[in-house]
């Protein structure tokens, strides 16, 4: 498949089809790993997992206190 790269806000893009995207396995919003090797570009699917709370706050080296919040009078139809 033969496709261009396009501008595309201030970055680029290149479409591809959807028999290129099924062949593949992939489909719209499914999250893929980028990789460049070698001089190509490689586009891997990954699998859909949310991240605990120690992935996600792996290598955060700053300072995290809790603390409360207060959103004063509920305004709507809060149940408290």
């Amino acid at each position: 498949m033969l496709t261009k790269i396009a501008k595309w806000g201030n970055g680029r893009g290149i479409r591809l089809s959807k028999t290129l995207l099924s062949s593949a396995n992939l489909a719209d919003n499914d999250q893929v790993k980028v990789i460049v090797e070698k001089g190509r570009i490689i586009i891997e699917k990954t699998a859909k997992r949310h991240m605990t709370l120690e992935e996600r706050m792996k290598g955060y080296e700053g300072k995290y206190e809790d603390e409360l919040v207060d959103w004063n009078n509920p305004v709507g139809k809060e149940a408290w």
